[in-house]
């Protein structure tokens, strides 16, 4: 399918530039972002082909693992969305407190 190709070149493309912005943050907690950022991006990379893959092929082998990149896609997507989640506050608070 065309738009898992999409969202698979997207996700590599969001997965680099998070990459890139994090190793140019100065402060720690931007880079724990970014961090939480790309894991984010991979995750939904490895989910996204591992979905491509079980709707293109349909061996058994090919969707036994589909599924497995389909489950560690999606774990690795939420325990970024995690990270991300617990950085960004503290993020925040330290913004506000350097711009006051």
């Amino acid at each position: 399918m065309l738009v898992l190709v999409f969202l698979i070149g997207l996700s590599a493309c969001f997965y680099v530039y998070y990459k890139v912005k994090g190793v140019r943050a100065k402060p720690s907690l931007a880079k724990e972002i970014c961090s939480a950022k790309s894991s984010m991006a991979l995750g939904s990379l490895v989910l996204f082909y591992g979905l491509n893959q079980m709707i293109l092929f349909h061996s058994v082998l090919t969707l036994v693992i589909g599924g497995i990149f389909i489950v560690i896609g999606a774990g690795s997507a939420w325990a970024g969305y995690k990270a991300f989640r617990h950085y960004n506050p503290l993020h925040a608070k330290e913004a506000e407190r350097d711009h006051a």
